[in-house]
């Protein structure tokens, strides 16, 4: 099941709205397929996804902690799979 959250462009702007919290997020293609689902401190994940060009658009929701990431994202792998 994917994330319940509307994907957003991957560029700056975005980077710069994302969270510095832990979270799950996932990076899609341009019409909106899942391409990579995992987690990790938000800005700093999506910074880097977007220097490598990772992706075309971005969705993600926060979380406590890293390790509830961690287990939020392994969920969604599952799902995804």
């Amino acid at each position: 099941m994917p994330l319940s959250k509307p994907w957003r462009d991957l560029d700056r702007k975005t980077v710069s709205s994302a969270p510095d919290k832990p979270g799950v997020y996932e990076l899609g293609d341009g019409s909106g397929t899942v391409i990579s689902v995992d987690h990790g401190i938000l800005r700093d994940e999506l910074k880097t996804a977007l220097a490598y060009g990772d992706a075309a658009r971005v969705r993600w929701t926060a979380t406590h902690t890293r390790e509830q990431a961690r287990e939020v994202a392994a969920e969604h792998r599952e799902r995804l799979e």
